[in-house]
């Protein structure tokens, strides 16, 4: 099928459908979500069921790149300072020596086994060398997992901002390949510029974008989201343009921003949740059409030893390296090992030996391609398991203290009741969803038994329920028990 105007948008329509259908299910199976939208995506290519033909790598590195802004963005938005406070400097070895290392072990083992020259392998080496934000989101948050002494964001810093490093090592490494006359010495201007730059510039747009927001006094709420939108675009591409690592500067701005009082805080935090999943499914879909499947076979041999060098060695060398001068327990590091997860990030930048044309950018694709697809599956099916081997795992009680305490950190002004929902309420057997609670309040949790359920739009009250419901102030628990049809307790 060839996409036209005509039918771009039915087709576009469906396969988003088909992914998040298949994402509510996906995970009854033990399959992350990411792999299936990869998977529909190569289904509906031209080697699968579908037969649509599409192969421009401009055209999916633009949506890639598109992609990545939200993203990065969304996660940025999402970091709490205070839990990533501690381990600063730990993330930021992570994403930056940690990739380092990580590039050039899996480069000179490629170098090894294959006959790419020194800067090929170190391009491939490059490309797969940084975690995958989407992924890592998506699937600790998916999984709400709950991890011991700062782990958690430990991991999501270093996916948040360790694909600016990935970049810049494998755009001077292409630099390299195509010019063979160039010295190693010739890319370490190249780096501290971008770094610098990027890191300055960041900074310097989410205070600018945060004086923005507050003043700009727009007349409709929902024009907020669009101009944080805007914001974030111009960041990025300002930052380019000035020869700084945008992908650097809009992570910092998003953490700046996610971390400030700002006008209608909770409208964009929602809209951008929802929009990085929307990039997420786009970005995979169409890495799937992209891919050949039939041209991966002969590279599977190569592409998994590849990846289980990568898993096994070279990850766990640039992690235990990069964080030997930080006191952290051993299964600590073994677990921040296994949560290498590469995914999208990797695909997107293996269009850029595609673009530059240069003659194993067809082989390297691939087993770019097959890795990614191999991390998420091996890894990413994983991490839950692999928690609880090496006890990083929190408790089911420790959760629910844990998360109560990150409401409230993210809700300083929210205030907190418990309140039991009895057999004659109105609200037994009904949906949240079917409440009508008022605007400001939120069910956080409910207790029912010995258990804590997080809940969401379609979770039942039952009897005997205790509510744990958060407010922005106190008189709006009046409302609550009026909507419960219930005595307010003194």
């Amino acid at each position: 099928m060839n996409l036209t105007i005509e039918n771009i948008l039915l087709v576009g329509s469906l396969l988003l459908l088909i992914s998040i259908f298949a994402g509510k299910t996906s995970y009854k199976f033990g399959v992350p979500t990411l792999l299936l939208f990869l998977a529909i995506g190569m289904l509906a290519g031209s080697d699968g069921i579908g037969g649509i033909r599409f192969n421009d790598p401009q055209l999916a590195q633009f949506i890639g790149i598109v992609s990545l802004n939200f993203i990065l963005f969304s996660g940025g938005l999402d970091t709490n300072w205070k839990a990533v406070k501690p381990i600063l400097w730990e993330g930021i070895a992570l994403s930056t020596l940690g990739v380092l290392l990580t590039a050039v072990s899996l480069g000179t083992f490629v170098w090894y086994i294959t006959d790419f020259t020194i800067y090929e392998s170190l391009l491939l080496g490059s490309i797969v060398s940084s975690t995958d934000a989407a992924a890592v989101f998506s699937i600790l948050r998916s999984k709400s997992l709950a991890l011991k002494t700062n782990l958690r964001p430990t991991l999501e810093l270093e996916s948040g901002s360790n694909d600016p490093m990935a970049y810049v090592l494998t755009i001077a490494f292409l630099t390299l390949v195509i010019n063979q006359d160039q010295s190693f010495v010739s890319i370490i201007p190249l780096f501290l510029q971008q770094m610098i730059l990027g890191g300055v510039a960041g900074f310097a747009f989410g205070l600018l974008s945060k004086y923005i927001i507050n003043n700009i006094k727009l007349d409709f709420e929902g024009l907020y989201p669009v101009l944080v939108i805007t914001l974030m675009f111009i960041t990025f591409s300002a930052t380019d343009f000035l020869g700084g690592n945008g992908f650097l500067a809009i992570y910092i701005c998003a953490v700046y921003l996610g971390n400030q009082d700002l006008i209608h805080k909770k409208t964009i935090l929602k809209m951008f949740d929802g929009l990085a999943w929307l990039m997420q499914i786009v970005l995979f879909l169409t890495l799937g059409l992209l891919v050949f499947p039939s041209e991966i076979i002969p590279y599977m041999g190569i592409g998994l030893l590849i990846s289980v060098f990568l898993i096994l060695v070279a990850r766990p060398i640039g992690v235990f390296i990069s964080l030997m001068f930080f006191k952290m327990k051993l299964r600590r590091r073994f677990y921040i090992s296994w949560v290498g997860l590469r995914g999208a990030v990797p695909i997107v930048f293996s269009t850029y030996p595609l673009l530059a044309g240069i003659d194993k950018a067809n082989m390297i694709f691939n087993i770019v391609f097959f890795i990614s697809v191999t991390s998420i599956l091996i890894q990413g099916t994983t991490l839950s398991i692999v928690a609880k081997w090496f006890n990083v795992g929190l408790p089911e009680k420790a959760k629910i203290l844990n998360a109560t305490d990150l409401l409230m950190a993210e809700n300083p002004k929210a205030e907190m009741k418990e309140i039991l929902i009895t057999a004659n309420c109105m609200a037994v057997d009904k949906k949240i969803v079917e409440l009508g609670f008022p605007k400001n309040a939120i069910i956080a949790m409910i207790k029912r038994d010995d258990s804590y359920i997080i809940p969401n739009g379609s979770t039942r009250i039952e009897a005997q329920d205790s509510l744990i419901v958060l407010a922005d102030r106190n008189h709006i628990f009046d409302e609550v028990y009026k909507t419960l049809q219930i005595e307010k307790v003194s």
